[in-house]
């Protein structure tokens, strides 16, 4: 493929390279115009949590959060058995702190982090804090069968410039000496390999522009205003967790959060060719939100809140009356604790990678963070809605039952987001 076609879209350039990843991505984006100054980064003034984007990113005018648009995850182990060295420890630091000096901790630079899995904890022999949840990744629905993401760790690279995201992945790979103008003196390469190489995007126009993939009809129906490709608005401020939530609060990993990442097929010719907008309104949120004319276009008109929790008690009566039930509305039934606080915060992106082919087919990534991993699962659960299939014939497993028709889990990992101070290979146990 020629990157720099005058027909492709200046977008769909840049998501591509983000894709091929590389010297000759990195070409490509430099060559339309990503070479204008990138912030530089100091060290001193990251936050203390490496989860901690909410402060550092675009909002829209209802205070919503917007993604950074492009994303790269770098699944690793690291070299040999056993706990790792002082020097691992020492090697790894300085190449993530090439990307501290590197880059602006913002949409605008680059936001990073890397996060540990319960198999990086077994090669050590004494057990994580009892308040750190962390098992291994398992099946949350009886028609799933995902691929287990084991690796030791996953790095996790952020920006709105898609130059800023290849130059950080070479640098950390080893195949660039400078990062905006920072020298690079360590690599993550040093002491680990790169097991596995996921990309994505998110925001209004990069999915329209990037809906010729396997899984979207030929009509091109995603809308050029929807961040994603079902079309809809995600991530409403009063839908979402803070940061501060999903914060373990005390003990040794005070500042941490766990980090569950799934990856899900989308298969969106029956969403968009059999179901009218009022039926995909339905389904994504709830009958209530269609009955009542809530959701107009994508969405935006909702604001910062999706208004979904008026109508949580309402699920099996909608069941009966309407035959469907909204995968928000199923989900949000084990979204918020005694208080009425939200759970999980959920950071998810699109993308056409089909991993281990060169196919391109309509994805998702699907990061939440949360305090406890247990949280992600009862919702998960909820969202299956297998209880609602006795309501009614009318709802099956996978058919008028959210959006579980369309979506399809291919791999899913956990995951331990340590405070900046551990970042670097930590043990079970760390000690300032």
């Amino acid at each position: 493929m020629n990157l720099l076609d005058d027909d492709l879209p200046r977008r769909q350039v840049l998501k591509t390279a983000v894709a091929l990843g590389g010297a000759s991505g990195l070409s490509a984006c430099l060559d339309l115009g990503g070479s204008e100054p990138v912030p530089t980064g100091d060290p001193n003034a990251k936050p203390s949590r490496q989860h901690a984007w909410r402060e550092y990113i675009r909002h829209d005018e209802h205070g919503n959060s917007q993604l950074p648009k492009h994303q790269v995850l770098l699944y690793i182990n690291f070299d040999g058995d056993g706990q790792p060295s002082t020097d691992t420890r020492s090697t790894l630091e300085r190449a993530l702190t090439v990307l501290d000096r590197a880059y602006e901790w913002s949409h605008e630079g680059l936001l990073h982090s890397i996060a540990y899995s319960p198999s990086y904890f077994e090669r050590f022999d004494e057990p994580l804090p009892e308040n750190v949840e962390l098992p291994e990744p398992r099946a949350l629905s009886p028609f799933e069968s995902p691929t287990f993401d084991t690796q030791d760790a996953v790095v996790h690279l952020a920006s709105d410039r898609a130059d800023v995201v290849l130059e950080a992945e070479q640098a950390l790979r080893g195949e660039q000496d400078q990062a905006n103008d920072v020298s690079v003196d360590a690599r993550l390469t040093d002491v680990a390999t790169i097991a596995s190489r996921r990309t994505g995007f998110v925001g209004a126009g990069l999915p329209a522009n990037h809906q010729d993939a396997a899984g979207i009809p030929d009509s091109k129906p995603v809308p050029e205003a929807s961040p994603l490709f079902m079309g809809f608005e995600v991530g409403f401020g009063g839908n979402q967790a803070t940061e501060e939530y999903v914060t373990i609060q005390d003990g040794p990993f005070a500042g941490a959060t766990t980090k569950v990442i799934a990856n899900l097929r989308q298969r969106l010719e029956d969403w968009y060719d059999e179901q009218s907008s009022e039926d995909r309104v339905m389904e994504m949120f709830s009958p209530g939100h269609a009955e009542n004319d809530l959701v107009e276009g994508v969405g935006s008109n909702l604001g910062s809140d999706s208004g979904i929790d008026q109508f949580v008690d309402d699920i099996e009566a909608d069941a009966r009356d309407h035959g469907r039930v909204g995968h928000a509305q199923k989900a949000a039934r084990a979204n918020r604790d005694a208080d009425g606080k939200v759970k999980l915060l959920r950071r998810h992106f699109e993308s056409t990678d089909d991993i281990g082919s060169d196919q391109k087919v309509a994805s998702l990534h699907f990061p939440s963070l949360q305090r406890r991993i247990a949280d992600f699962e009862d919702v998960r659960r909820a969202m299956n809605g297998t209880d609602l299939t006795e309501v009614t014939p009318a709802i099956r497993q996978r058919v008028n039952n959210g959006i579980l028709e369309y979506i399809f889990v291919r791999r899913r990992g956990n995951f331990l987001v340590p405070p900046r101070r551990y970042r670097a290979v930590p043990t079970p146990r760390p000690k300032s």
